[in-house]
């Protein structure tokens, strides 16, 4: 199937050009979606009409989209999810939930925007692209996370994996301070013992 483009598309063309798609393609997306029209010479026509409206109307949306990106890009957004000691998720982190996570943070990207190739099943900070406009795109990390706390440990650059040891460093030194009580409370109690034993013996001395 051959269509005209009325924006761009990424590793497919400009606006205006006449390329060659899979019927599906143009069928379930370019066509319904309004960013294509069949390359038919009627559509030319059109196409030809309204090329200087459709590139008027492209710089706008354009303009709009750059001033987003550069208030979204980079920014972080928390998600919290149950997940295992070795931080797989119980469930997964998609698109829609990057999306709802900026939109409650104040900025508005729909789940379309949001570029994912397979969700997100493990806690940690994970980079998505929103794709803002079709030239237009930025960079948002989604730090997924047990808590709060644990959200901003990960934030300073610290991964699951360093948490986990840490923990367990953390309850190896606790249980060896406890060993150390133990023996130093044994110590004490010897020489309390010993002290009597001491003192019969010097009386008996005394006595002979």
């Amino acid at each position: 199937m051959q269509v005209i483009l009325l924006e761009r598309i990424a590793k497919l063309g400009q606006m205006g050009d006449v390329v060659t798609v899979k019927q599906g393609f143009g069928r379930n997306f370019l066509l319904p979606l309004g960013k294509a029209l069949r390359a038919t010479d009627a559509n030319k026509a059109v196409f030809d009409a309204q090329k200087a409206q459709l590139e008027a109307n492209n710089l706008e949306t354009k303009k709009e989209a750059d001033a987003v990106s550069a208030k979204l890009d980079g920014q972080h957004f928390i998600v919290i999810r149950s997940a295992s000691d070795a931080g797989s998720l119980y469930g997964s982190v998609t698109t829609r939930d990057a999306a709802e996570a900026a939109t409650e943070a104040g900025f508005t990207v729909n789940k379309k925007q949001v570029a994912l190739d397979v969700p997100i099943k493990e806690l940690g900070v994970h980079e998505m692209t929103v794709v803002l406009h079709p030239e237009v795109s930025c960079t948002i990390n989604i730090n997924v996370a047990r808590s709060q706390e644990e959200a901003e440990l990960q934030a300073s650059g610290k991964s699951i994996q360093d948490l986990a040891a840490e923990a367990e460093a953390e309850a190896e030194f606790e249980i060896a301070e406890l060993f150390d009580d133990m023996g130093a409370a044994a110590d004490e109690f010897g020489d309390d013992d010993a002290a009597p034993a001491t003192e019969e013996s010097a009386d008996e001395e005394t006595k002979a």
